[in-house]
């Protein structure tokens, strides 16, 4: 009797392992036709046999971000000499009213200063008198004139000289 209970255990396990070995046998089939799918789809999106080909995508962006450095680079050149020029630009305006005769009238005379960052320009200035205004312009270069400069011309260069 304990033969055939060892007989009956042993075809138990056997069916159990076959079974088994069936489960495994399609699981691996099924993993195997994906796999097969996965890389047929992989070898033409290199190959360039889909819509998609990595590689010449890859050029192209390549390509376009050379483009792009290149616009950078001369964008950068382009900003810096703009800068240089608003430095030369007369933009720093300064001006200063004043009665130039204290017998009479009121603030008719004044000086103007246009100046740029490096305080290189020119002062203006208006005398006015009961009859007549006479206007006088002096060249500035680094705030300071290779003429006399007034009181009132020096007051106005150095409100030219302190706007932002």
């Amino acid at each position: 009797m304990g033969e055939i209970l060892d007989l009956i255990d042993m075809r138990v396990v056997l069916i159990a392992f076959s079974f088994i070995v069936i489960i495994f046998i399609v699981l691996v089939m099924t993993l195997w036709s994906k796999l097969n799918k996965l890389r047929k789809t992989y070898m033409a999106m290199l190959n360039g046999e889909s819509s998609l080909n990595v590689e010449d995508a890859l050029i192209e962006l390549q390509e376009k971000a050379e483009a792009l450095n290149q616009r950078t680079d001369s964008t950068q050149q382009q900003i810096a000499e703009v800068v240089q020029q608003l430095k030369k630009m007369k933009s720093h305006i300064g001006i200063h009213r004043y009665n130039a005769f204290a017998e009479g009238g009121s603030d008719l005379s004044f000086s103007v200063a246009i100046l740029d960052e490096e305080l290189d320009g020119v002062v203006l200035t208006g005398i006015h008198n009961r009859d007549e205004t006479y206007v006088y312009a002096k060249p500035i270069t680094q705030g300071q004139s290779s003429y006399t400069l007034s009181p009132e011309e020096k007051e106005a260069i150095h409100r030219g000289a302190h706007k932002k």
